[in-house]
């Protein structure tokens, strides 16, 4: 049997796969088992931060691994507490609670909500106010919070306590905050798997103004739009906020899973012994790699990011086959002319692979992705996007 056929007796029918038996790998160059090299625009869904084969990130986690692959939070270890520091000291938070993916960074942001709300007014307040068209994870709790109804159809009840509001409707946002008895509000800078539509800034500053002025925490899901991705090191920080809590995952490990969820000053002592935990949350050899991310993410470097993002935001709003350009970053939906599926499919044969998001075609490419390599994927995707339907 061939490696599909065995992927599809024994593994969970939860992927619709693209057609590449994925082998290697090395920058932005994703190499398939027959040789076939693709310029990766996806970065698996935005994860690989530095790209496949980073020799600081691989000699970050192997150095680590010789020493100590895993202990428990039984026990101290320094690549926790120095990943922790670093994600304080870049971002003004005071804790950090460390977990192993996205929406369990979510959960404990809730969770942290939650305790917060119930301590300071009492039991009935403890539902979280979201976005609709957003997205913040797969648990029953991280669904529920989703506001797509997609995800919700096959696994009701999902978690209480959950209600969304319309982005950009400042008003709908002020009367549930008036009557819903929220724990907190948590959204996206960037609604990333809704379509890459950021919030604008006249929005969520006012979001942040309804929340303090409420002590209601403001909870901003960094898990797709952190560690550079957006040209800041957080997305919050494009618009002039500081939140409450932040939540994220995906590039900060580089590669290997870790989520981590930020408490500022409010939040910060929410937590006591037994409240919360993860087996696996603060691995060293996870921390070691995302130490390595993180010191490389400096001014110069998001400097880099901007131009890059300028250049593809530039290009492809002047393609004929493009109708719009969202995102910031290097995070970029683009509105095409033709099904976004037959142009990422098309994409694929030409040796560039990209992401979908909604009804757009989604790029999340390395951060550090050479320019050349970049403005020959971006003509590839343009020459596509142009043909006939």
């Amino acid at each position: 049997m061939n490696l599909k056929e065995l992927d599809k007796n024994y593994i969970a029918n939860t992927y619709s796969r693209f057609p590449i038996e994925a082998e290697s790998g090395h920058g932005s160059i994703l190499i398939d088992k027959n040789g076939k090299e693709y310029i990766d625009l996806g970065s698996g869904i935005g994860v690989n931060a530095f790209g496949y084969s980073d020799k600081s990130w691989c000699d970050a986690a192997v150095s680590q691994l010789l020493k100590l692959q895993h202990t428990s939070n039984l026990y101290y270890t320094e690549p926790a507490v120095k990943l922790a520091k670093l994600l304080c000291e870049n971002t003004g938070m005071k804790k950090v609670f460390f977990s192993n993916s996205g929406a369990e960074a979510n959960e404990c942001a809730i969770k942290a909500a939650r305790k917060y709300a119930m301590e300071k007014k009492g039991d009935d307040y403890y539902t979280v106010i979201t976005l609709k068209n957003s997205f913040h994870g797969r648990t029953l709790t991280t669904l529920a919070a989703t506001g797509q109804d997609k995800f919700h159809e096959l696994f009701n009840p999902l978690t209480p306590g959950f209600i969304s509001v319309t982005a950009e409707d400042i008003e709908e946002l002020k009367n549930a905050v008036k009557t819903q008895k929220p724990a907190a509000v948590m959204v996206e800078c960037v609604q990333g798997e809704g379509g890459v539509i950021p919030l604008s800034k006249k929005y969520l500053q006012e979001v942040r103004k309804i929340t303090e002025e409420n002590d209601v925490l403001l909870i901003i899901d960094e898990v797709q739009t952190g560690n550079g991705r957006t040209g800041k090191l957080y997305a919050y920080m494009n618009y002039g906020i500081i939140p409450d809590i932040v939540s994220t995952a995906k590039g900060l490990g580089g590669g290997l899973p870790i989520g981590a969820t930020l408490l500022g000053e409010k939040a910060e002592n929410i937590f006591a012994f037994g409240d919360h935990g993860s087996t696996f949350g603060a691995n060293p050899v996870c921390c070691s790699a995302a130490i390595s991310v993180l010191e490389r993410i400096t001014d110069d470097f998001l400097t880099e990011v901007t131009k890059k993002s300028e250049f593809l935001f530039d290009f492809f709003s002047k393609c004929k086959g493009i109708k719009s350009v969202s995102g910031m970053g290097l995070m970029i939906g683009l509105e095409t002319l033709r099904p976004a599926k037959e142009v990422i499919f098309e994409a694929m044969e030409s040796g560039v692979l990209l992401l979908s998001a909604k009804d757009k075609v989604r790029l999340l490419p390395p951060l550090n992705i050479d320019f050349g390599l970049l403005e020959k994927a971006a003509n590839i995707i343009a020459k596509i996007c142009e043909k006939e339907n």
